[in-house]
């Protein structure tokens, strides 16, 4: 059984020696371990320091192209490397490494394929009120929308089986926790959650730059993925909604028009005339889009195979 740790990290060169020398290098039904670090497109010796410290196999990317794109590559990479199980960990050492056992315990156990470590909200000293509540909301919208009952839906401390990350296809580009979730739920991958333990603070987050911001480009991430993968039901929602008062205006035109011998009131025949073609046509694009689902859906399960595939691949530094 073997285990990849991975590590995206971007001008990390001064907390990523402390993150990879704490992972452990054995552990109870494991065989074997290897640290992966993908160097997000870093300015300063991110690289240098991931080799100097022990990791197994460095990428860098010539480019930074954010979180969601290298926890992409990493899981690519990881896969092609021959994982059995993959830990997500973060650069700036904010997990406590010592719980990786227990991160990986339910996927040796053969109880979930997908394990997401949980915060205790409540005991980390730099989460102000503010922060603590949007986290908790935000988790709930998600588990509303995957059917995972994931506490912390925004930790990055997971762990995968080889089964669930060659059925993870991340296409944000700004951060991965919540499409993976929600991906994850709707694709059936059995996913639990455990209690995790974290670090002090290292340095600021370069994800959040304002808990507004972030509100907005998670919720908008929540929408995308669930109307990617339920199209026609969202589409068909819509169309509804634009239907439903274009009767209503259609009927109170219709009243006036025979209590008032045809007379007046033809701006509300011309609104609801409007509202009711454009919900017919919003009804047409979600045919068309759960069509276009169907066919990702194909091209989604070809790529499941080709990760499966992957032949086993060594290597300690490539660049792209």
């Amino acid at each position: 059984m073997k285990l990849i740790i991975q590590i995206a990290a971007y001008n990390e060169e001064n907390n990523l020696e402390a993150a990879i020398k704490d992972l452990p290098r054995g552990l109870h039904g494991i065989d074997q371990i290897e640290v992966l670090v993908i160097d997000d497109g870093s300015a300063d010796r991110t690289s240098e320091v991931a080799k100097s410290a022990g990791a197994d196999h460095v990428k860098r990317l010539t480019k930074n192209r954010g979180l969601a794109n290298a926890f992409r590559t990493a899981l690519d990479e990881s896969l092609r490397a021959g994982a059995d199980i993959i830990v997500h960990t973060d650069a700036d050492n904010q997990y406590a490494a010592a719980d990786i056992e227990k991160l990986i315990a339910p996927i040796l156990a053969g109880e979930a394929d997908m394990v997401v470590g949980a915060r205790d909200m409540d005991a980390i000293d730099h989460f102000t009120p503010t922060k603590r509540f949007w986290q908790r909301l935000g988790s709930r919208a998600v588990r509303w929308f995957s059917g995972a009952d994931v506490p912390d839906a925004t930790s990055g401390f997971r762990a995968y089986s080889r089964e669930a990350a060659s059925r993870i296809n991340v296409l944000s580009g700004y951060t991965y926790t919540l499409e993976t979730l929600i991906q994850a739920g709707r694709e059936g991958i059995a996913i639990v959650s455990v209690p995790i333990r974290t670090n002090p603070k290292t340095r600021e987050s370069r994800l959040i730059s304002s808990n507004f911001n972030y509100i907005l480009r998670s919720v908008g991430t929540i929408l995308r993925i669930s109307v990617l993968y339920e199209p026609f039901k969202a589409f068909t929602t819509l169309a509804a909604a634009l239907m439903l008062p274009a009767f209503f205006i259609g009927m109170r035109f219709l009243f006036y028009y025979l209590s008032q011998g045809g007379q007046g009131h033809i701006q509300s025949l011309i609104l609801a005339a409007i509202l009711a073609i454009i919900a017919f046509q919003v009804f047409v694009l979600g045919v068309l889009a759960d069509l276009l689902a169907a066919n990702r859906r194909l091209l989604s399960d070809n790529l499941q195979r080709l990760r499966r595939q992957s032949p086993f691949t060594s290597r300690n530094a490539s660049d792209e």
